[in-house]
């Protein structure tokens, strides 16, 4: 189980760690991000998990598409290979 900081709401931190997730291809594209693995995981409820992923949504890094889930988007190489 994560720890949280507690002066960050949780829904943030954990889409840090999806973020993270996918920039280092462990959540490679069309890999699935599963809202109930996300509740199990990191022991928040669904309200907070569906602030990650609408969160992740709109930075693109995410698809929705309904009956079905929501998986990585397809990333551009460049934006994906970036040395620090």
């Amino acid at each position: 189980m994560m720890e949280f900081d507690p002066t960050r709401p949780k829904w943030m931190q954990i889409a840090d760690v999806i973020r993270e997730r996918i920039a280092s291809g462990a959540y490679p594209p069309r890999h699935l991000i599963s809202e109930v693995k996300m509740e199990q995981e990191f022991g928040v409820a669904r309200v907070t998990v569906r602030k990650v992923t609408a969160a992740l949504r709109k930075d693109g890094l995410i698809v929705t598409t309904p009956g079905m889930g929501s998986f990585v988007t397809e990333r551009n190489v460049d934006e994906s290979t970036e040395e620090g």
